[in-house]
């Protein structure tokens, strides 16, 4: 039954235009339902966002699968899968649990403790092991020195902080929404040089906004 559930998704996310075979694999093979309270689980494989808490949403699925296809695409690592990734916003830890499928290890940021929490909790009982979340602000990203093949960041802020740009390998893509709650857009920003960046606007999206310092 929940087979077919994400199947039926995934296909609907198909026909929304996302196409590369290993984001669709990734989608096909988390259970979303595993990463919301029980009372969504007639919900949690329509494609829409749904509260998790704290005035915090898991986000739509095509979202999630649209953010990991832009992150992946047109960059240094297209023929060979990512290293290390970086996620702002873990919330509940499903897009954490899309990208543990697509790269070697992600490492995520959530500024709410108890969430922090629920993410471990969600990814350790699907027996997902490739992930480090630790309890932060995000603007500061990855505090230890360290770059990343992608960036994915799951909440809007008025621009890119330039700290998670700095830790970007070359050829990387940072994905970020930026922008308010009346005007918000998903902006890819990839690393060409170690001072130069390219940026694009992608499209008009709607996210809870990136808060600075923790909760």
């Amino acid at each position: 039954m929940i087979t077919n559930k994400i199947e039926k998704l995934v296909k609907v996310l198909s026909e929304k235009g996302i196409s590369d075979v290993r984001v669709l694999q990734a989608m096909l093979e988390i259970p979303r339902h595993e990463f919301l309270d029980g009372v969504f689980d007639a919900q949690a494989y329509e494609d829409m966002s749904l509260p998790i808490g704290h005035k915090q949403t898991i986000s739509q699925p095509f979202i999630v699968a649209r953010m990991t296809e832009l992150l992946i695409t047109e960059t240094a690592f297209v023929d060979r899968p990512l290293g290390e990734v970086l996620e702002i916003g873990a919330g509940c830890g499903y897009q954490t649990a899309v990208l543990s499928k697509i790269c070697r290890k992600v490492f995520a940021i959530e500024r709410i403790e108890q969430l922090c929490a629920v993410a471990k909790k969600n990814l350790k009982k699907l027996n997902i092991n490739n992930f480090e979340i630790k309890y932060g602000d995000g603007y500061e990203g990855w505090k230890i020195e360290k770059k990343f093949d992608g960036i994915l960041c799951a909440a809007a802020a008025p621009l890119v902080p330039k700290k998670l740009k700095q830790q970007l390998n070359i050829g990387a893509k940072l994905v970020c929404p930026v922008g308010d709650q009346e005007n918000q857009k998903l902006m890819t920003v990839k690393r060409i040089s170690k001072e130069g960046f390219e940026e694009e606007l992608v499209e008009n999206v709607l996210f809870v906004p990136m808060l600075e310092g923790v909760d």
